[in-house]
């Protein structure tokens, strides 16, 4: 689901099937994001660009992510496209959730043409790097890399990160998705097609942790995190 950080509360008044912080078919809780505290993501967002020095008033934040179906929810990945007013994005938050309840925000101004666009055009691709900086999971060491290849929302939008140790690439993971107006008969279809889609996003991780531990990889002790931590990463955003 894509959605307009300002246009949440207009979109739970207008659908049926789709609330703001209280249970429906689909919600969207501001507290499964950022920091977790009461405070608005929006301008929980607003205030990481600033940190990062962007201009984030005059910014269109959208997020990638997915919400809770029937009350529950879980997102590995979160992503928010941070848009100029003629479209070209200033920044990508990658937001990364582990399974403790944990969350890590990486902040990476892009530099280049990269345009989000609603028109149908295809946006440059995206490319961007960053040491890990985040616990994740009992089989992944803290001395890795990720890196990200977007292609900004348009028409499709499509979402790909490989985490890499000594360069040997040990964990990948892609989304891509079309772009549907959200409508309760859109929210509907989609249930209908993929009712345990949450539920079956947290039973994939266990399945790729026993998978793991079946080849061979050792435990990794988690350190002690910071809740809602993010920090700025200046990487470059390639055309191919």
């Amino acid at each position: 689901m894509l959605l307009d950080l300002c246009e949440v509360d207009s979109l739970s008044k207008k659908l049926t099937f789709f609330s703001r912080n209280r249970f429906n078919l689909a919600s969207f809780h501001d507290s499964d994001h950022g920091d977790g505290s009461d405070l608005p993501l929006l301008k929980q967002v607003r205030a990481l660009l600033r940190q990062a020095g962007c201009q984030s008033d005059q910014l269109t934040i959208k997020l990638l992510c997915m919400p809770r179906i029937l009350g529950y929810g879980f997102n590995p990945l979160s992503v928010y496209f941070c848009s100029r007013q003629d479209g070209s994005l200033e920044a990508i938050i990658y937001e990364v959730h582990n399974t403790f309840g944990e969350r890590h925000s990486y902040v990476m101004p892009v530099h280049g043409p990269a345009q989000s666009s609603v028109d149908g055009a295809v946006p440059e691709i995206v490319e961007q790097h960053c040491p890990k900086g985040f616990y994740v999971s009992p089989f992944l060491g803290m001395d890795m890399s990720y890196g990200f290849r977007v292609r900004p929302p348009a028409a499709h939008v499509e979402v790909s990160i490989r985490g890499k140790e000594n360069d040997k690439t040990i964990i990948a993971a892609s989304l891509s998705g079309a772009r549907r107006e959200l409508t309760d008969g859109t929210l509907i279809k989609a249930f209908a097609s993929h009712p345990l889609l949450t539920l079956k996003v947290i039973a994939s991780i266990h399945w790729h942790a026993l998978r793991m531990v079946l080849k061979g990889f050792r435990f990794q002790p988690r350190p002690q995190a910071v809740h809602g931590a993010a920090e700025t990463v200046n990487s470059r955003g390639i055309q191919p």
